[in-house]
């Protein structure tokens, strides 16, 4: 068969695949930082280049911040579109690292082989897992796979604040059948999964302000209203006794499970013991009525980030503070709608103000939750092509954080995202001495080449 002898392929070229990495890895590409401009500039033309010598019609593109790096390859078959990102996480504190971040190499754990360096995991050697596929695939077919497209933001790492003028401009040149993200990871280490669900986000700063000044609490405590006592009031409201949030129309548009999915989730045994244990916890809070997988990946949430107000230094100060705040986030599931929520969420704070009160808001961003169209054939055909690399029946499940890029995808180009991918829990992304498992990197070719395979045609 032609995927066996592309499979093979991968095996013998394994070490050649492994330098190009490695060189990836040695650009600094550190978004965040403008004095990594260049490296990111070096970064995005060194995968332009390489995309170039595979047969992509290639080319590292202009942003008012960090180029994107865009490649077509033109063929017959569904189009698709892969998006990875070059750009990394600072290194602080740089003591806490074991070598230079830039520096990579492969080092023997206790529990096998890494790659060790920043963006080893998140995301350069997940997104090389895909082009060094495509390699081993046009050395033995003699072409890529079918109809591709390869995007590469470089400013993922750092709030993407090019990311949807750019779309938005190029909608035509990168709107596709189906998006590919290799930007997730494997279940409790060992199942593959295909991430279906991702939770979307809405976050809210109030202030809450009564007299002008601060007050001595002998002179004033009792009748003077306290914005600490009305904050809290508020924040203790947002939760029911069963763990439901009360926020009006909150679970507008909360969808529940479809048997199938549930079944999945069900035969992962996952162990909520163990999960809360490792932080030192015991109890799982949130909904009575869900599982912590449930609560994790398919259920909306409203969390306290922070609160702060009055005196908070060293020692003691007898004061009724003239402000008190707090951030909370929403994480959303769904078909759940942000700024409705906002909306009523400010409405019900305001409803709950005393006299002497007035309440300041701030919005730190809104975004709806994504959700997979699973019936699309690609998706059964992908989770079985995974199911086949790594012997294990591979999973849809769901992800407690948020994906934007995956929402702008649906939202801006119209179409859904398969989000595949390697990482283990612990690869310390965005921490020092992040590292990539080798063997993620290598079954991560292999799995690419099998998902290729099959839905690529």
């Amino acid at each position: 068969m032609s995927l066996d002898a592309v499979l093979a392929r991968i095996d013998e070229t394994l070490p050649d695949s492994l330098d190009r990495l490695m060189s990836l890895l040695r650009i600094p590409s550190i978004s965040t930082d403008p004095a990594f401009k260049d490296d990111c500039a070096r970064a995005a033309e060194w995968l332009a280049e390489d995309l170039r010598g595979l047969g992509f019609d290639a080319a590292s593109r202009p942003t008012p911040g960090h180029p994107m790096v865009v490649g077509h390859a033109g063929g017959t078959g569904r189009h698709l579109l892969f998006y990875g990102h070059y750009d990394v996480q600072p290194v602080d504190p740089l003591n806490l690292w074991d070598r230079d971040p830039f520096d990579p190499a492969v080092e023997e754990t206790p529990k096998g082989k890494v790659i060790r360096g920043r963006g080893s995991s998140d995301d350069k050697g997940q997104l090389m897992t895909f082009i060094e596929a495509c390699r081993a695939w046009k050395h033995v077919h003699g072409s890529l796979p079918g109809n591709l497209t390869i995007f590469l933001e470089g400013e993922e790492e750092s709030g993407s604040p090019s990311l949807i003028p750019f779309m938005e401009k190029h909608r035509d040149e990168l709107s596709a059948d189906l998006a590919l993200i290799c930007d997730t990871g494997l279940f409790e280490e060992t199942v593959p999964a295909i991430v279906t669900m991702l939770r979307g986000l809405l976050g809210e700063e109030l202030t809450i302000k009564a007299a002008t000044k601060d007050l001595h609490s002998g002179m004033f405590g009792g009748p003077a209203i306290n914005p600490i006592r009305v904050l809290a009031r508020i924040i203790a409201s947002l939760h029911d006794e069963d763990g439901r949030v009360t926020v009006p129309g909150f679970y507008d548009g909360v969808e529940e499970l479809s048997d199938e999915v549930r079944a999945q989730w069900q035969a992962l045994a996952f162990d909520h013991a163990r999960f809360l244990g490792e932080v030192g916890l015991s109890e799982p809070a949130g909904e009575k009525d869900r599982t912590p997988l449930e609560m994790i990946w398919s259920r909306p949430t409203c969390e306290v980030n922070g609160i702060w107000g009055g005196y908070t230094g060293a020692g003691f100060k007898t004061v009724l503070p003239a402000e008190a705040h707090a951030k909370i986030s929403f994480r959303l599931v769904g078909k759940q709608d942000p700024l409705k929520i906002r909306e009523n969420f400010r409405a019900l704070v305001r409803s709950m103000l005393p006299p002497d009160c007035e309440v300041e808001f701030a919005d730190h961003g809104a975004s709806p939750a994504g959700q997979m169209e699973i019936s699309d054939p690609a998706f059964e055909s992908a989770r079985q092509a995974l199911t086949e690399e790594w012997g294990r029946p591979a999973a849809f499940v769901g992800c407690g954080g948020s994906i934007p890029i995956a929402g702008y995808f649906k939202t801006i180009l119209g179409m859904d995202a398969m989000l595949v991918g390697f990482g283990r829990d612990d690869d310390q992304i965005h921490s020092p001495n992040e590292k990539y498992d080798l063997e993620s990197f290598h079954k991560g070719i292999r799995s690419w080449a099998r998902i290729l395979a099959r839905i690529a045609g």
